[in-house]
This record gives C-alpha cells, sequence and structure tokens, in this order.
C-alpha cells in the first residue's frame, strides 16, 4: 500500500485508527485478511486497531506494515488504552441489541457462572471470541462465542 498520509503533531490512538479504517477501505480488505496478514484473531485485531487493546510490538509492526502506516504508528497501537464509551445506552442498532442481550441476559449469565463456577467473573483480560455466520432455513445466524479465564473473588 503506498504510504500517503499526513502526520500529525502528536499521534493519538484515534489518529492511528482513522489511518487504518481508510487503509482498509483502499485496500478493499476485511478484517478477517489483515488479521490473517498479522497472524490474529479478526476479533482481536478489530479491537486492538480501533483503539480498545495494546498491541505487542511485533503485531503493531505488522499491522502498520500491512497497512502502509507510517512507522511512528506502531508506538501507538502498542499504548495502553484507556477505555471509555461516551453514552450510556448505544444508539446504533447492532451494539443495542448486545446490550439488550446483555441487560435481558446478563444477571442469568452471572447466576449460571456462580453455579458452576462460584462466585466471580470471567475475565474480559484473558479472553477470546469468535464471530461465525451459520446458515439455518429461517434466516443465517450470528454465532458469537467467547471465552474467558474464570476469576474468584477472594475472600479474606
Amino acid at each position: 500500500m503506498k504510504d500517503n498520509f499526513e502526520m500529525p503533531e502528536t499521534m493519538t490512538k484515534e489518529d492511528v485508527t482513522a489511518m487504518i479504517l481508510s487503509a482498509k477501505k483502499q485496500a478493499g480488505l476485511t478484517w478477517e485478511e489483515i488479521a490473517t496478514k498479522i497472524d490474529m484473531s479478526p476479533v482481536w485485531t478489530h479491537s486492538a486497531a480501533m483503539g480498545m487493546n495494546a498491541m505487542p510490538a511485533e503485531k503493531a509492526k505488522a499491522l502498520v506494515s500491512v497497512m502502509g502506516l507510517p512507522q511512528e504508528a506502531a508506538s501507538v497501537l502498542e499504548e495502553s488504552p484507556t477505555k471509555v464509551w461516551e453514552q450510556a445506552v448505544p444508539t446504533d442498532p447492532c451494539i443495542y441489541r448486545l446490550y439488550e442481550i446483555v441487560g435481558v441476559y446478563g444477571p442469568t449469565i452471572k447466576a449460571l457462572i456462580h453455579e458452576k463456577f462460584g462466585d466471580g467473573i470471567m475475565s474480559a483480560i484473558d479472553f477470546d471470541m469468535q464471530i461465525t455466520r451459520v446458515e439455518h432455513p429461517k434466516g443465517d445466524r450470528v454465532k458469537i462465542e467467547m471465552s474467558g479465564k474464570y476469576l474468584g473473588y477472594n475472600s479474606w
């Protein structure tokens, strides 16, 4: 890809995300294709590209190379994120439905985790997720599989 990005004085995660999205569109790549090129999952690749995870140095350099970004972007991708949601209830329909699922089934998920594991949580740090399309006679389904390490609460 051609490196044609204008360099801001101090590059931020938001700047790098905008560059990645622009390069992705110009190249006609999917997240699956980008992830394959850097040997990571598409879920993690997208999340890190959107500034929600820090990339290990070698993955940041690989992404910068694949996307034709300025080399300085790699160090920004390596920075620890500040995860801030700007609104209490998302308005995007796809994101809202996931929010709704957690609102409706969150207490059930919590209760079943506690029954099976004890008092604790599922880690979102030691975590992986796959999203697949499943054919179905009533309309294709979205299958989201999440796997997070169980972390029990300490009792003192």
